[in-house]
């Protein structure tokens, strides 16, 4: 990661602020990647797309940060980012999102703007996501739409506080129904979570809500464990699900669940697992394995195969191998 100090005479002039952090940091990736019957899978208009395909992303972060002299926090971000256009292959453009603002002191933070909400912070939501682009994860059975960090577009302009104290912390955010065009269809949201780590487990509870003429509404807990070599994560929830048109949907309201693991067979290689499905007949299954080859200076080879499946339609089997780099 790059650093540029910036101290400049207004800073100096301000008394509360000593001085200004500009961080660059990121990574980038390249690969192929296949997926069976792409060209169906993206719709109309892609006939004659290959199914293997030259993947990429580039990742910039933009961190900026001020402390005060009462040791006040202040930080902001913005992400410039690039990726492929999944449906046919093709190079995408950088594009930069919404900006994420935070303070910080002690044990307490908040964000505002492109915030991630308090289920994508949960502690081991996410898991162990195998392959290059991370195509499968244990979460594949969650249909609810809760406030997520945007990595293109503005983002949902919320706000996000998380406190921490010991191996305790308890996190909520709030996304207002005209936080953007997205939201403005589904209503307010709220999410909450609390977790706690005990030795090398940490277990967390989260519950988020949307105000809607039928509130949806979500339960989840999450729990991630390291021992020794071996690594795991195990996702559990409820779920209640509008279609849009004043009504739950039965085919994806429902209990959902996963799992993922990865294991280090040596120094420098990983081997990773995920599973997710859920109880609706229209929920999506993903199973993969993978494995990451550390080849030293922030750079890795990686790879893996799995299969995704939405509700009855067939399964479709997908895989990538490829280099990251970080920076």
């Amino acid at each position: 990661m790059k650093k540029i100090l910036f101290a400049s005479t207004a800073l100096v002039a301000t008394a509360s602020v000593a001085a200004a952090d500009v961080t660059f940091g990121g990574y980038g990736r390249f690969g192929l990647g296949y997926v069976e019957d792409r060209a169906a899978a993206a719709g109309a208009g892609f006939n004659d797309v290959s199914d293997t395909a030259i993947v990429s992303r580039f990742r910039l972060n933009i961190d900026a940060s001020a402390t005060t002299d009462g040791g006040v926090e202040f930080d902001a971000r913005v992400r410039l980012q690039a990726d492929e256009t999944a449906a046919n292959g093709e190079a995408g453009v950088a594009s930069l999102n919404g900006a994420r603002f935070g303070v910080g002191y002690g044990g307490l933070r908040v964000e505002v703007g492109n915030i991630a909400g308090a289920i994508d912070n949960l502690p081991n939501y996410y898991g162990n996501e195998p392959g290059l682009e991370g195509f499968v994860g244990q979460y594949s059975g969650v249909d609810y739409s809760f406030t997520g960090y945007t990595t293109s577009g503005t983002g949902s302009n919320g706000v996000y506080a998380r406190y921490a104290v010991g191996d305790f912390a308890v996190a909520a955010s709030f996304e207002s129904a005209a936080g953007g065009s997205a939201q403005a269809t589904v209503g307010d949201r709220f999410d909450i979570h609390a977790a706690y780590s005990f030795g090398n487990i940490t277990a967390a509870i989260g519950y988020a809500s949307t105000d809607t003429t039928v509130e949806q509404e979500l339960t989840v807990l999450s729990l991630g464990g390291t021992w020794g070599a071996f690594s795991g994560t195990l996702l559990v929830g409820d779920e209640d699900v509008n279609t849009g048109a004043g009504v739950l949907d039965a085919t994806i309201s429902d209990t959902f669940y996963g799992v993922s693991a990865s294991y280090d067979v040596t120094s420098a290689t990983t081997l990773s697992f995920a599973y997710g499905d859920g109880s609706g007949t229209g929920d999506t299954r993903n199973m993969g394995i993978g494995a990451v080859h550390d080849l030293g200076g922030g750079v890795s080879l990686r790879g893996g195969i799995g299969s995704r499946r939405t509700g009855s339609a067939a399964s479709q089997t997908v895989a990538d191998f490829g280099a990251q780099f970080s920076f």
